[in-house]
């Protein structure tokens, strides 16, 4: 079994300095970390060692500080459909929808183009994103389509309303979609 090179603990000194070095406010820390920012005072604090998942996670944003840049969201506009892609609980991307002026933005979250909502394509089309949102649904051409539809209590086939209804969930596969309205 390897061993690794991480710190066995953090001093408050560390995570002062980490904070720093990324431009966080105690509050912005403790929003990247999932934790209180009461914890963050603590942590900064403290005259002990600070040990936990928390040191590894703190050793690679030192060593490279900018990962936590690529995990930030892109500011959102109003008016804005938001659709967030993951695999099993991973944010794979978040797309963007302009619908009135028929645009798509998309963030990935991955370097694996298997996990990214539009693979290679970092640049889709409102076509690229209306056949993605099909590729989320069953076929419109399957048979017993309308059995299906009122099962999920729809009136028609429409790949919007499917993905409201199922998240976008198929069988055999762990993507699924979150949608919001900005």
């Amino acid at each position: 079994m390897p061993d690794y090179v991480t710190r066995q603990y953090l001093t408050g000194a560390d995570i002062h300095e980490l904070r720093t070095r990324l431009g966080f406010t105690q509050k912005d820390l403790s929003v990247f970390l999932r934790c209180s920012k009461r914890r963050i005072e603590s942590w900064e604090n403290s005259a002990g060692k600070i040990t936990g998942p928390i040191v590894p996670l703190v050793e690679m944003l030192i060593r490279y500080p900018d990962l936590a840049r690529k995990l930030e969201l892109p500011p959102s506009e109003s008016g804005i459909l938001r659709i967030w892609y993951y695999h099993r609980q991973m944010v794979c991307s978040v797309i963007d929808v302009n619908e009135s002026r028929r645009t798509v933005m998309v963030r990935n979250y991955t370097d694996n183009p298997l996990y990214r909502a539009f693979g290679i394509n970092t640049e889709p089309t409102f076509d690229d994103y209306e056949a993605f949102l099909a590729s989320r649904c069953f076929p419109s051409t399957r048979d017993k389509m309308k059995l299906q539809l009122k099962e999920l209590d729809l009136p028609f086939y429409d790949p919007m309303l499917i993905i409201e209804k199922t998240e976008g969930r198929m069988a055999g596969d762990d993507f699924w979609l979150r949608m919001e309205r900005l």
